[in-house]
């Protein structure tokens, strides 16, 4: 199985923050740590806020932090949340694709056991599990 960019670089936000979770995070300086886009970063936190999982404050002294603590949050749930509007296979769209082969088709079913394998795997463990190294005060 393969994320997009768009949930890696979600899951290294996250793993920062779980690092200090009581601090606030800006988008620049999260973007900066990574050498990733502030604009691309910021899609990311949005949906991360809308589904409660960072909470973000504007103007000075802003910036995001958890929502919750990172031991409560999984990361089947994440992964779910960021990869929602990417089937694993075309045919598992919401069109279903244009495949030719479907309704004889045996792979799909496998396909959505190992996916569905995958996310529970992710379920048993949490933010907590991969925080990275918290760092010195600059």
């Amino acid at each position: 199985m393969r994320l997009t960019s768009f949930t890696d670089y979600g899951l290294r936000m996250l793993m920062r923050m779980a690092s200090a979770p009581e601090r606030a995070f800006s988008t620049a300086e999260l973007a900066d740590e990574f050498g990733l886009s502030r604009n691309h970063l910021t899609k990311i936190m949005q949906r991360l806020a809308r589904a409660g999982i960072v909470a973000t404050r504007r103007g000075s002294g802003g910036g995001a932090n958890l929502a919750r603590s990172p031991a409560d949050i999984r990361l089947g749930e994440v992964v779910r949340l960021l990869e929602e509007g990417q089937p694993l296979v075309e045919c598992f769209g919401r069109s279903g694709g244009r495949c030719s082969i479907d309704g004889c088709c045996r792979l799909k079913l496998r396909l959505r056991s190992a996916e569905a394998a995958f996310l529970a795997h992710l379920d048993r463990s949490t933010l907590a599990d991969i925080a990275l190294p918290a760092r010195a005060a600059a």
